[in-house]
């Protein structure tokens, strides 16, 4: 894997140096496909970038045609009124075949675009150069591990044993109603919800992000241009008749938000805060993991999302990083930090964070939050753009760069809370900082 690493950076250093926040993908190709191809190797996708190298020359070629034949007509229209009569005749017969070319051309151009259209969507973020190189999540790097985990004085429960016994959770009257994978919230479990709710536009605000409860349905255009459809397409929720899907996060709402917007640069960053209720298949899902609320097909969840500057993505997505941990510090719940390694990326992410809460009736940990620095990836599709204030800037109009991360995805975190908090009596005690919302201090 490292040699990996040092052929890919020596092959990026022998030509001319790529700035990613400044290229279009395919000017990437232009430049040098087999960088391209070197990438996307890494997040294990194969697309035909020969081909689209191709396809671009013939559509630029055609493109300067239908150019030049629609020059030569507007030319032969303005001075057709000053041609005598005989020579009226032979123009209008050049410019029926003249006609007849650009409309076979223009079709050729059409199907070519929607051709080339079709396999650049396939292409995913590139990874940046320091990003972990690995085949799958086998290859995700633990940075650090936070928090104390608590020495219990008896063998700790898994959650749902705890919780179906108070009757928090109610998995076998969801399975009769809605099917497998779903389930009822009750008593407590309902009230320590919204207070992780309170608890985290409280916080979130303090820091300038926006409250937003967006739409969980989406057009396609909107969903296809947060790039989930390519790849992971099979998760998503398509209601066929009414043309619309169901997102499996805010951050497909809140992106699409400023769809073809232009902000002015002195109002980024512009940081939201979705709380929604999601929907995903978990189509790979088996096990295990699929009893209780860990892997289901309906969750709530708060998601941070930022639109900001090109320059300043690393610092932001940093920034978001620092949030979700204080969010889970605040909790005292332990947590490791893993850096998500080329393999493990998903189509949208440059670098991506997860984070895994300790889950002592498991065992183990599981991830609860994630944060990723999409660039411009998503914007570029969504023609979201911001105007620079600075005069001397020769491209005054560029794409802004999105990151988006979880504040809680709130059925883990109550996974957390329960598992961490749990009393030898089977009851819970309520984390400190959420005393106050709950108004109370043990669940029973």
């Amino acid at each position: 894997m490292e040699k990996l690493r040092e052929e890919i950076i020596n092959k990026k250093n022998n030509i001319e140096k790529i700035n990613m926040t400044d290229n279009s993908i395919i000017n990437l190709i232009r430049k040098n496909p087999q960088f391209v191809k070197d990438k996307i190797a890494l997040k294990n996708v194969k697309v035909d970038i020969d081909k689209i190298a191709e396809l671009d020359n013939e559509k630029r070629r055609l493109t300067q045609e239908v150019e030049k034949l629609r020059a030569e007509q507007n030319k032969v229209n303005k001075y057709m009124d000053e041609i005598k009569s005989e020579e009226r005749r032979e123009r209008i017969k050049d410019m029926q075949e003249l006609k007849k070319n650009l409309k076979e051309i223009e079709a050729s151009l059409n199907i070519m675009e929607m051709e080339y259209e079709k396999l650049i969507y396939q292409i995913p973020n590139l990874p940046f150069d320091e990003v972990p190189i690995g085949k799958d999540e086998s290859g995700n790097i633990v940075l650090r591990e936070v928090g104390e985990k608590r020495e219990f004085e008896f063998k700790p429960k898994d959650y749902m044993e705890i919780a179906e016994k108070i009757g928090l959770i109610d998995t076998e009257s969801a399975a009769e109603v809605s099917g497998s994978r779903f389930g009822y919230l009750k008593k407590e479990s309902v009230l320590l919800e919204l207070s992780l709710i309170k608890f985290a536009f409280d916080i979130l605000g303090k820091e300038g992000f926006i409250p937003v409860i967006p739409p969980v349905m989406i057009k396609e255009k909107a969903m296809r241009a947060m790039g989930y459809m390519e790849r992971g397409g099979d998760e998503i929720y398509h209601l066929e008749k009414d043309g619309l899907y169901l997102t499996g996060t805010a951050e497909q709402s809140l992106g699409a938000m400023h769809m073809d917007g232009i902000f002015n640069e002195k109002d980024l960053p512009k940081r939201y805060a979705g709380f929604s209720t999601c929907f995903r298949r978990e189509a790979g899902s088996y096990g295990k993991d699929t009893r209780g609320i860990l892997r289901v097909h309906q969750f709530d969840k708060i998601e941070m999302f930022s639109f900001c500057h090109p320059e300043k993505s690393t610092e932001e997505h940093k920034f978001f990083l620092e949030m979700e941990e204080k969010l889970m510090q605040t909790l005292e719940v332990p947590y490791r930090v893993l850096n998500i390694c080329t393999g493990d990326l998903g189509d949208p992410a440059a670098a991506k964070y997860d984070i895994e809460a300790w889950m002592p009736g498991q065992g183990t940990y599981r991830e609860t939050h994630s944060t990723s620095n999409t660039t411009d990836f998503q914007t570029r599709r969504l023609n979201t753009r911001f105007k620079s204030n600075n005069p001397h800037i020769k491209q005054r109009m560029n794409f802004v760069h999105a990151i988006n991360g979880t504040a809680f995805a709130i059925g883990r975190t109550l996974i957390a809370i329960i598992e961490n908090y749990q009393q030898k009596d089977g009851t819970i005690t309520v984390p400190d900082v959420l005393k106050e919302y709950m108004g109370m201090d043990r669940i029973k």
